[in-house]
C-alpha cells in the first residue's frame, strides 16, 4: 500500500559545525492505509467504559447510530458505498471519544455528511437534519412535522459542522475505508459461483450488517469478505473446496473467519432496545460528568487543594497517526507589544499611503491613456488627406 511520510528537512551545510549542533529535531507523521486496525488492548477499554459506560450499552448505542445512517442514506438517495464509508467512520471515531461526552445523534449526522463528501454525493446538511428528524418522529410515532428553522436550528446545524470536523481531527483525516464489495464478487467468480444470484445476495447482506458492529476495526476487508462467503455458502448449502482450504488462497486463516462470523450472527440474536433508555443512562452519566467538571474548576477557583483531574483519553488511532521525534517547537524571538490606539493608528496610515498611491496611479494611467488617443486620433485624417488629394491630382492628368 501506499505510505506517505512528512519529516522536516534540516538546511544544514557540511560545512559549519555550530548549525548541525543548534538542529533541533522535529516530530514525524507516518500516514498508511495498512494499520486501520486497532489492537487489542485499545479494543477492550475504550473512553465511553472509562467514563463509566457499560459494555451493553456502549454496543447498543453503536448499533443505533449505525442503523441511523444506514436509514438516513436510504431516504437520501446516498450509494450504498458512502453509507458504508459513515459507518465505519463511526464506529472509528468512537473508539477515539466517549459517547458520554459527545452527542450519538450529532455525530451520526456528521458522519453521514462526510462520508457522502468521500464518496463523491455531498447532501445539504439542512436535508441531513430533516430526514433525522423524519426517522425519529417515525420511531417514536409522532405526527410528523417540518424543521423550523429557529435559533434551535441553527445551534444543531453548527453543531453538525462542528461534529463533522471533530471526526476528521480525531480520524487524523484518514478516512479511507476500503469495502469489500468487490472483493465478493471476485471470490465468487474464483469459487465458480459468479452466476448464482442468491449466493451474491446472501454475501452482500452479511457484509452490509456487519457494518454495524466493529468488525472493520479489528479483521482486513478480505477476511469479512471470506466470512460472508462462508455464511452464505453454509446457508444455502452449497459446498467449498476443503482440500487445500479455499480461505487459505486468499491468506485468511479459519479463526479470523470464525471469529468475524460470531460477531456477525450476534447482531440477529440481541434484543431489541428501546432509543429512550439508552438516552436516559447517557443523560445521568453526562449530568455526573458535567457536576465533577464544574466542582474540579471550582476547587481550583478557591484556592483549596485540587480534586483528581478527570481521565483525559488518548487517541486511539495511533496507527494512523504515529508521532516519533523530540517535538522540540523551535523558540520564537518576543516582540514588545503594541497598544491597540498605535496598532489603529499604524493601520489608517498605511490605508491613507495606499489609498494616495492606488489615486495616483489611476491618474498617470488615465493621462497616459487620454495622450496616446489624442495622438492617435490626429494622425489617422492626415493619411487620410494625403491619400485623397493625391488621388485626385492623378484623375486630372490622365484626363489631360
Amino acid at each position: 500500500m501506499n505510505k506517505c511520510t512528512m519529516s522536516s528537512k534540516e538546511n544544514v551545510t557540511p560545512g559549519t559545525k555550530s548549525q548541525t549542533t543548534n538542529a533541533k529535531a522535529y516530530g514525524k507523521i507516518v500516514l498508511t492505509l495498512q494499520n486501520c486496525l486497532l489492537p487489542e488492548e485499545k479494543l477492550k477499554s475504550t473512553p465511553s467504559h472509562l467514563d463509566g459506560l457499560d459494555a451493553e450499552t456502549e454496543t447498543d448505542l453503536r448499533i443505533l447510530g449505525c442503523e441511523l445512517i444506514q436509514t438516513a442514506g436510504i431516504l437520501l438517495k446516498l450509494p450504498q458505498v458512502a453509507m458504508a464509508t459513515g459507518q465505519v467512520i463511526f464506529q472509528r471515531f468512537y473508539y477515539s471519544k466517549s459517547l458520554v461526552r459527545h452527542n450519538m445523534e450529532t455525530t451520526a449526522m456528521g458522519c453521514v455528511c462526510l462520508a457522502s463528501k468521500i464518496e463523491e454525493a455531498p447532501r445539504r446538511i439542512r436535508d441531513v437534519i430533516n430526514v433525522f428528524n423524519h426517522i425519529k418522529q417515525m420511531s417514536s410515532q409522532k405526527s410528523i412535522t417540518p424543521v423550523i428553522l429557529d435559533q434551535n436550528y441553527v445551534a444543531l446545524k453548527n453543531q453538525v459542522i462542528k461534529a463533522e470536523r471533530r471526526v476528521l481531527k480525531e480520524l487524523g483525516f484518514c478516512v479511507h475505508v476500503k469495502h469489500p464489495h468487490k472483493i465478493i464478487v471476485m471470490y465468487l467468480q474464483v469459487l465458480g459461483y459468479e452466476k448464482n444470484q442468491d449466493l451474491m445476495q446472501k454475501c452482500w447482506n452479511y457484509m452490509n450488517d456487519s457494518l454495524r458492529s466493529d468488525v472493520f476495526l479489528r479483521h482486513h476487508p478480505e477476511t469479512v469478505a471470506c466470512a460472508c462467503v462462508y455464511l452464505g455458502a453454509r446457508q444455502l448449502r452449497l459446498p467449498l473446496p476443503t482440500s487445500p482450504p479455499w480461505f487459505s488462497l486468499f491468506k485468511v486463516d479459519e479463526t479470523s473467519i470464525r471469529d468475524v462470523c460470531r460477531k456477525i450472527l450476534r447482531l440477529y440474536t440481541r434484543p431489541r432496545v428501546r432509543p429512550e433508555e439508552l438516552e436516559k443512562k447517557v443523560e445521568e452519566l453526562r449530568r455526573q460528568y458535567e457536576e465533577a467538571r464544574s466542582k474540579a474548576r471550582g476547587t481550583e477557583a478557591d484556592g483549596h487543594t485540587p480534586s483528581p483531574p478527570l481521565p483525559k483519553h488518548h487517541n486511539a488511532w495511533g496507527g494512523f497517526i504515529s508521532r516519533s521525534g523530540t517535538h522540540a517547537v523551535p523558540e520564537r524571538a518576543k516582540s514588545p507589544r503594541k497598544s491597540k490606539s498605535s496598532v489603529v493608528t499604524s493601520s489608517s496610515t498605511t490605508r491613507e499611503e495606499s489609498s494616495t498611491k492606488h489615486s495616483k496611479k489611476k491618474r498617470y494611467s488615465s493621462r497616459s491613456r487620454s495622450r496616446s488617443n489624442s495622438r492617435g486620433r490626429s494622425r489617422k485624417p492626415k493619411k487620410t488627406s494625403r491619400r485623397t488629394s493625391g488621388s485626385r491630382k492623378y484623375r486630372r492628368r490622365s484626363r489631360s
